[in-house]
């Protein structure tokens, strides 16, 4: 049984709800035949017993569960490393024939946006990895610390307007020394900049989020797009690393950035925030719970590969 057969099998199991976004605008899609239990596009959405209408998209599953989907599959090279070394992660995606795709279609002025978070959320990367003739994508990656990490490879393939987000496991063998959810603040400080938090994630209700960045206790108005943004914020439920969709509400370059995002159930997200000023990425990470009014947030620094 090769690597990505024996991931699907134990990642087979797992339901969720999640997925990632950018500042400015996302890529739109075939709208793919319905579930059942769902609506078609334009349709009235199907109301539960009680009689009130399911959120939209209620019944898919997120981004970033699944090893294979709609015939594709993650197919990772290097699925055990040693923690603490230099990492060069390598992966494909083949499609239903078996074969690496080596046509896409650009996202966010990338083919291939690659995440990769271990399963406390400590850390957190978003990689750009280069893509050989043969469909084999690699990058350079930093894993500090021992532990199961999780790999989002979010992309389009060509012929296809709705893009995907498979997901597979990481395994950095090393001294593991596990660490709860970090309880801070609304507000991180991170490279000399200070990030403030507002606004709620509702479980199963839209809401908004507004983060806004100051420096030197000044409002930073002059942020620099990255990937065609002025910010680029990932979520992700703490237990199972779903990746949530949130779609950007602004275009100003600061000092806020909006977004709307749907919580899919009560429990802890958490938020990475990618900005840019001055030609350099910065990150800050909150811990947002959802279904309760108070939030936490940490401070996380971009490993060096992350700063552009």
């Amino acid at each position: 049984m090769n690597t990505a057969l024996k991931i699907a099998a134990f990642t087979a199991g797992l339901t969720t709800v999640f997925g990632a976004a950018y500042g400015v605008g996302q890529a739109s899609g075939d709208v793919p035949a319905p579930r059942p239990g769902t609506a078609a596009h334009g349709a009235p959405a199907p109301r539960d017993t009680a009689g009130v209408a399911p959120a939209p998209d209620a019944h898919r599953l997120p981004g970033g569960l699944q090893i294979s989907e709609r015939g594709y599959t993650l197919s990772l090279d290097t699925p055990f490393v040693t923690a603490g070394a230099p990492v060069d992660l390598r992966l494909r995606v083949l499609g239903a024939d078996g074969r690496p795709v080596t046509a896409y279609l650009p996202a966010h002025e990338r083919e291939l946006h690659l995440m990769v978070a271990p399963r406390d959320l400590s850390t957190f990367q978003h990689l750009h990895p280069t893509r050989a003739a043969d469909g084999t994508w690699s990058t350079p990656a930093a894993l500090p610390a021992a532990g199961e990490y999780r790999v989002l490879a979010e992309f389009t393939p060509a012929g296809s307007t709705e893009g995907l987000t498979l997901g597979a496991d990481l395994h950095a063998a090393g001294d593991l020394r596990p660490a709860p959810l970090p309880e801070t603040g609304r507000t991180v400080t991170v490279d000399g900049y200070t990030v403030t938090l507002g606004g709620e994630l509702t479980p199963g209700r839209p809401g908004r989020l507004t983060l806004t960045v100051a420096k030197d206790g000044r409002p930073v108005t002059d942020l620099q797009p990255y990937l065609g943004a002025y910010g680029h914020l990932v979520a992700l439920r703490a237990g199972d690393l779903a990746q949530l969709h949130i779609h950007p509400d602004s275009t100003a370059p600061g000092p806020d950035v909006t977004f709307t995002g749907t919580a899919p159930s009560a429990g802890d997200y958490r938020l990475f925030l990618d900005f840019r000023h001055r030609d350099t990425v910065h990150t800050a990470a909150f811990t947002l719970p959802a279904g309760t009014t108070t939030a936490t947030a940490v401070p996380v620094p971009a490993p060096d590969g992350h700063r552009h």
